[in-house]
């Protein structure tokens, strides 16, 4: 038999399993053999249905990982879309591919709008964050009430999402206050929300997310209202816990005992279990290399120190999550998400420096203001900056608030650390050297078990 023929006939068995596997019912969800007994009913609903199947094999696959393919294919399903395969607005969603047809239905009822490069990027797991967009939109949701989690800012379309679909009683997110944005959503998670979309019997209540916080400035006033202008009705001692029950702009509302007021979120910290651990973020890699000056090349510099600061921080007993450990290209967006979803409660990203003047010299740290834990945020780049520059002996650029996308966008204190000027000789001279690489490692690793020390962590 020729190779040709070998081909065509794996490759059409290989598409034949893919059909069954996509489009061809496989009998009631009594017949699967993986269903959690606890979501039984709102899953039997969708399968008899039609809109959700499972494999071949007679598995539902209740833990798999959502595509955005998988996605709008079954909310068109649910909503009766048309599905006929058919070319899309997306060039990377190909006529030919199964959800096609769904994802340009999906895109014609203003239901999906994509990336803002122009893509859909169907292979890439939905996150919930995603999902609360793709399902508010799918039921025309409206109503918002005030909901809140501890982990998505109280502002924006993202948050508004989110309180609409929890307002709805799709959504309830989980028992420690937080919704998980970021976090890739399973069959099992998805499957709910749809039943929830279609049926008001299978929908909840949110539980109250009760989160604890830790009073970090000497004297903490608490007050009758969300305001300095509010009688103050009590104090409280650094390191007394206080229960957050609702947040209010910058005030949580909250408990402490019988004490029951207000206090400014800028003098606590979320209350920790006492683990550690942090993911380490080597900037750039694979085609994106970063600066080059000075035979420098800025990836190597990134991922060479972030190496040595993993060794430092294990020596420590932190645990550290690396987004890379070789010459791999990194989307920023898959940067902090990856980070999150490894259950890390800090982010530190690595970089080195350039400028067009060469006299430009110096380290410097950078926060966001933007970002949710923005007190963390700032107290953790302030202790990894003076450790760094009493370590190298550079020039003290500062602390700086500046948006950058991969601290920006994220639910976790994080922080960008700039080492040192690759356009500057010296400077250039210490990033290029394995002695002064180390003692850079070393200094941001003790400015980080500061940090957790006045976390008290």
């Amino acid at each position: 038999m020729s190779n040709m023929s070998k081909k065509w006939i794996y490759g059409g068995f290989g598409f034949l399993i893919f059909l069954v596997a996509v489009f061809i019912p496989q009998g009631k969800a009594s017949a699967f053999h993986d269903v959690p007994e606890k979501y039984e009913t709102e899953i039997h609903y969708l399968i008899d249905r039609g809109i959700i199947k499972g494999y071949p094999n007679g598995n539902f696959g209740p833990d798999d990982p959502v595509t955005r393919e998988q996605a709008a294919t079954m909310v068109g399903r649910a909503l009766g879309l048309d599905g006929r395969q058919r070319n899309t607005v997306f060039p990377e969603v190909d006529a030919s591919s199964y959800a096609s047809g769904y994802i340009q239905s999906a895109y014609e009822e203003g239901i999906i709008t994509g990336f803002t490069d122009g893509t859909y990027r169907p292979k890439k797991a939905m996150t919930r964050g995603g999902m609360a967009y793709l399902i508010s939109k799918a039921f025309s949701l409206e109503e918002q009430s005030s909901v809140w989690y501890s982990d998505v800012s109280r502002s924006g379309s993202q948050y508004e999402a989110i309180n609409k679909i929890t307002t709805a009683g799709i959504a309830n997110g989980y028992s420690d206050g937080t919704f998980r944005p970021t976090q890739s959503i399973t069959r099992t998670e998805f499957s709910l929300l749809l039943a929830r979309g279609m049926n008001d019997s299978f929908k909840v209540s949110q539980e109250e997310g009760v989160i604890e916080e830790r009073v970090t400035t000497d004297v903490l006033n608490v007050r009758s209202g969300p305001s300095t202008s509010y009688t103050r009705i009590g104090q409280l001692a650094k390191g007394a816990v206080l229960q957050v029950h609702e947040v209010q702009g910058d005030w949580l509302k909250m408990t402490a005992g019988s004490l029951k007021g207000y206090v400014h979120k800028d003098y606590t910290v979320r209350k920790t279990s006492g683990s550690r651990v942090i993911a380490i973020d080597p900037g750039h890699g694979g085609k994106d290399g970063g600066a080059e000056f000075n035979g420098l090349v800025e990836k190597e510099i990134n991922l060479n120190v972030s190496k040595r600061l993993r060794d430092y921080l294990e020596n420590s007993g932190v645990e550290v999550i690396m987004t890379r450990t070789d010459d791999t290209f990194i989307p920023l967006d898959d940067r902090n998400s990856y980070a999150v979803s490894q259950g890390a409660d800090t982010f530190v990203s690595i970089h080195a420096n350039a400028f067009s003047d060469p006299s430009a010299n110096g380290t410097e740290t950078y926060y966001s203001s933007q970002s949710l834990r923005v007190t963390d945020s700032k107290q953790l780049a302030t202790f990894i900056q003076k450790r760094l520059v009493e370590a190298l002996g550079t020039s003290d650029r500062g602390v700086k608030d500046v948006p950058y996308r991969v601290i920006k966008e994220t639910t976790i204190p994080s922080t960008l650390v700039e080492l040192g000027f690759m356009t500057n000789d010296s400077d250039a001279s210490k990033l290029g050297s394995s002695y002064w690489r180390d003692k850079a490692a070393k200094g941001i690793s003790q400015g980080i078990l500061d940090y957790y020390e006045w976390k008290g962590k």
